[in-house]
């Protein structure tokens, strides 16, 4: 029997797929519905107005919507932060300006990289050579 802290209220309870208590699942439950009937009244609702209405953390209604229980598809005021800049996003983790800067930065790092053992690397015979079999 797998037994665990629950990360939400450190209760002690029996390991599930969730990773939280019952008690928790019943309550983040709970909280969904009420994220859900707010925004079919308040198509035009933001986030912090959603979290004010609801008493839910903007923190678990963006989990809500990154897992896909949240559709913001239809309302169109609806967004989250940038987990690097904090700028307002619809889906995934970064802005478009940020994984641009990503993807060069992993690019000129790549870069980088070869060219340094390229350069590191001479056309001399090394003894290591001798030992492999063609």
């Amino acid at each position: 029997m797998n037994l665990a802290n629950c990360p939400r209220c450190g209760k002690v309870f029996v390991m599930n797929y969730k990773g939280i208590c019952g008690n928790c699942a019943k309550d983040i439950e709970s909280e969904y519905e009420a994220c859900v009937k707010y925004l079919r009244d308040n198509k035009g609702a933001h986030m912090q107005e959603l979290s004010d209405e609801t008493g839910v953390s903007v923190r678990q209604i963006t989990t809500f919507i990154r897992e896909g229980r949240i559709s913001i598809a239809n309302s169109p005021n609806m967004g989250y932060g940038c987990e690097v800049c904090g700028g307002p996003i619809r889906e995934g983790h970064m802005c478009e300006p940020c994984r641009t800067k990503l993807t060069g930065d992993l690019r000129q790092a790549a870069q980088e990289q070869y060219s340094d053992q390229k350069k590191n690397s001479s056309g001399a015979y090394r003894a290591v050579d001798r030992f492999r079999k063609d």
